[in-house]
This record gives structure tokens, C-alpha cells and sequence, in this order.
């Protein structure tokens, strides 16, 4: 996880020093919590109540109560958790916070422990022994080689389980990541548990289009930004006269989700959308990803998360890897964008709108490669979430 996510300046040490060693000192103290397990559970930097975290602690919290305390860390600068009246929700950096790590038995992150269960927490990580730590993972491995910083270390170290999807990713990190064998399970994805498999909508009404985050633009100036490969193909995208008119003329609808963490950029897209022409940007605070991918019945990205649940649903899909080269030079892939894409390989804005045009005219509502899923999703039962709570709990 890139540092540059989250800045690290907005927890005060002095503070976070003293609710730390307040918090490990009262850990010693008994508390009655009867037979139950402590659960903590964050992902998304806290920001967003979506994907395999968010996933399993609505398991937890539906069939699990009597057995567990499942408590989710959120971003206190956030009303989500307030909005949704979440289940045990916690704020992170809170002194709360810090009492319930030393406490819990058991802790689910979906991006990083640092940012997602406790502030910080590469300080004081090894006062606790005591916590069964278990990364669930954000999407499937394959388009974004890990980047380990000098922090991740320690917290990389610590972790007891890493959750894979399928066997395809347990060797990845395996032989990439070099994680110990013994400390991979293959539960599958809860993320997946929120939908049925094969699932393509009749006819393709509505378009997602959604594009990953560049670590690299983080730094960019406004001025920089404008200038960038991303926010040009994303301009290019929604203002093409083909793709307007093929969306205007045949009543489609194309929304526009920018990535969470491209929120610095955000005022630069306002006002691009064509909503004469169907094309919409979504708006930022309010929108679930979650319902964009039920909601949608095709997805037009480079090579986001999203595209895994896409396939997971049969449902067409439109690659345009507008960078592929800096992408390849400044991150890299497990997969290659050359022979293992799952959808429509378009590499320029002409090949979007041709592969568009052929999806509406043909009425092509499946995704032909869907044949491949079972080469990287082990699961297709909705039984990910218990196969992760039997494997890791035992519950």
C-alpha cells in the first residue's frame, strides 16, 4: 500500500503515543465479555463500507453475534457509518480503537492493517501477540504488482493468514510475494458472496466506466494532472462524438465512477459528463460500487478490481489500458495485457467505440471469456464468507 494514500500527518504522534500505551496498559485489565470473540474488522482506509472486509462483517454481524463481537473501523471524518447506523462501528485512531486491538482475539483487513484497524500500528505492533491478524485482500492479484514499503514489512511479517480467492492466487503470492505457504488459505472472496454467478443482464442498457488508481499522479500539481494520460483518455472517453451518439441514439446510459482514491482530482471532472447524451459522472461521496456493479450490465475500464466481479457475473467487459507502457515501466503486472484479459482489448479511443458499437448492434450481453473464470475463482457457492470464518475463527 502506497503511503501517499493516506496522510500520515493527520494522527498526532504525542496523541497517538499516549491513547496507545493508556489503551496496552488497560488491555491487562480483565473485562467480562462472556464466551464471545473480539472481531475488528476495516477496509477501504476506512472511508467506504464496500468490498471483502465490509462483505464479511455483514456475515458476522447476520449469523455470528452469539459466537463473536465483530466491530468495524471507519474514518471518523466520514458520516458513512453514522448514515448506515453500521453495527459496532469504531473510529479509527480513537482510543476505543487502540483498547479493542490489544483486546481482539481476531482482526480482517482488506487493505492495509495500518490504515484499516489501527493508526499507526507499525509502532507498537509487537506489544500485541495476541491477535489472530488475516488480510482478506481487495480484489483478485494480477494487474498490480505489489509494492512493498520499508512499513509494510514488519506488518507483512505479523500477519498469520493471507486469504486467497483460488488456488491461481495462493501461487502468486506464493512465488511472488514470497508468503509462507503455510500462512495461505483459499476461502475464496466474501465480495463475491453479494451476487450469483452468471448473472448477465438481458440486453446491455447501462454502461459502468470506471478506471484504477496511478500512485504516480499523487504528486502531480493540478496543472500537471490536466496534462496526464489519465484525466485526457477519461476526457477523451466521455466526450468522444462516436461514443456519444451510439449511447444518445440507442437510449443507453453510461456512468462515470471515478476511483476513491482519485478523489484529490475530483473538481477536474465536474462538468464533462453529457447527461443529453447519457453519459454521467457518478457522484463521489454517495456512490456504491457495490450497486454499480448490480446495477450495470457492462463495464468499459483499464484493468480495475471491478472487472473481476464483471466476469464473476458474465457480463461484457471493455479493456483500455490507455498507459500501458508507463503502467508496465512504474508498476507492472502478474498477468499479461496481452494474452490474459477477460474482455475486449481496446487500445485506443477508436477501438473503444468499434467494440462498443458491436456489443449494442450484435446485442452481445455475455462475456465470452467467461470460460476463463474458473481459472482464477476457485468458489462460485456464495460460501466464501463461511469458509473464511469456519477456517480462521472456527465458527
Amino acid at each position: 500500500m502506497s503511503i501517499e494514500l493516506k496522510e500520515r500527518g493527520r494522527f498526532d504522534p504525542l496523541k497517538v503515543f499516549l491513547k496507545v500505551t493508556a489503551a496496552y496498559l488497560l488491555s491487562f485489565f480483565p473485562t467480562f465479555k462472556g464466551d464471545k470473540k473480539i472481531v475488528l474488522v476495516g477496509g477501504n482506509l476506512g472511508e467506504k463500507y464496500e468490498d471483502n472486509a465490509a462483505v464479511f462483517h455483514k456475515y458476522l454481524i447476520a449469523n455470528h453475534q452469539d459466537k463473536v463481537t465483530a466491530y468495524w473501523m471507519y474514518d471518523p471524518k466520514k458520516s458513512y457509518a453514522h448514515d448506515k447506523q453500521l453495527a459496532n462501528a469504531v473510529p479509527l485512531g480513537s482510543f476505543r480503537n487502540y483498547r479493542l486491538f490489544f483486546k481482539a482475539d481476531y482482526s480482517f483487513h482488506g487493505h492495509s492493517l495500518m490504515y484499516d484497524i489501527a493508526p499507526s500500528v507499525d509502532k507498537f505492533l509487537f506489544l500485541n501477540r495476541k491477535t489472530i491478524i488475516t488480510h482478506v485482500s481487495h480484489g483478485i492479484e494480477g494487474f498490480k504488482r505489489i509494492l512493498i514499503q520499508k512499513e509494510d514489512v514488519p506488518l507483512l511479517a505479523r500477519t498469520d493468514y493471507f486469504n486467497c480467492a483460488s488456488e491461481y492466487e495462493k501461487d502468486l503470492k506464493l512465488n511472488q510475494w514470497k508468503i509462507p505457504e503455510n500462512k495461505l488459505i483459499v476461502t475464496g472472496f466474501p465480495r463475491f458472496d453479494r451476487f450469483q454467478t452468471n448473472k448477465p443482464a438481458p440486453q446491455v442498457r447501462k454502461i459502468l466506466m470506471m478506471m484504477t488508481w496511478r500512485e504516480w499522479l499523487f504528486d502531480l500539481t493540478e496543472e500537471e494532472f490536466v496534462e496526464s494520460d489519465y484525466f485526457n483518455n477519461t476526457l477523451g472517453l466521455v466526450s468522444h462524438e462516436g461514443i456519444r451518439k451510439l449511447i444518445s441514439e440507442n437510449d443507453l446510459h453510461m456512468r462515470v465512477a471515478l476511483h476513491p482514491f482519485m478523489r484529490k482530482f475530483e473538481k477536474h471532472f465536474t462538468g464533462l459528463d453529457h447527461p443529453e447524451s447519457g453519459i454521467e459522472f457518478q457522484d463521489f461521496n454517495h456512490a456504491s460500487i457495490e450497486k454499480a456493479i448490480v446495477e450495470n450490465d457492462m463495464l468499459l475500464t483499464d484493468i480495475t478490481s471491478v472487472s473481476w466481479d464483471f466476469l464473476y457475473l458474465n457480463k461484457p467487459i471493455i479493456f483500455n489500458m490507455f498507459d500501458k507502457e508507463e503502467y508496465m515501466a512504474r508498476r507492472g503486472t502478474y498477468l499479461s495485457l496481452d494474452t490474459d484479459l477477460y474482455g475486449y482489448k481496446a487500445d485506443s479511443l477508436e477501438e473503444v467505440y468499434q467494440y462498443l458499437k458491436k456489443i449494442v448492434e450484435e446485442n452481445i450481453t455475455t462475456n465470452e471469456w467467461y470460460p476463463k473464470a474458473p481459472l482464477y475463482i476457485d468458489y462460485f457457492d456464495q460460501n466464501n464468507c463461511e469458509r473464511l470464518a469456519k477456517h480462521v475463527i472456527g465458527i
